[in-house]
């Protein structure tokens, strides 16, 4: 059986927090474990390249890797847990900034 898109969530951020939109896309297969997914603060605001993302994690294109700023770099992946937490460490350290 095909993967199933469980989490497909877009949350949009008020200008007085940091303007922009939160995605998270998770993908599962038949026995629950995580396959894909996309997590991504976008703000075109911030930064217009690689459609807005100003940071991310996936795993498309066969490898986990991190955008931030139009970078896109390999990540170790230990669990997707880790990856959900090394998102939120980004977008909270992005939004102390502003």
């Amino acid at each position: 059986m095909a993967d199933r898109k469980i989490v497909d969530d877009a949350h949009n951020i008020t200008p007085k927090r940091g303007n922009g939109q939160l995605r998270r896309e998770i993908w599962v297969d038949d026995q629950g474990q995580v396959t894909r997914y996309n997590l991504a603060y976008i703000n075109h605001t911030l930064h217009s390249d690689d459609n807005g993302r100003v940071v991310g994690y996936d795993n498309q294109h066969g490898y986990h890797h991190r955008h931030h700023f139009g970078a896109v770099s390999p990540v170790k992946f230990t669990s997707f847990e880790d990856i959900e937490d090394q998102f939120q460490s980004d977008w909270t350290a992005l939004r102390s900034k502003a």
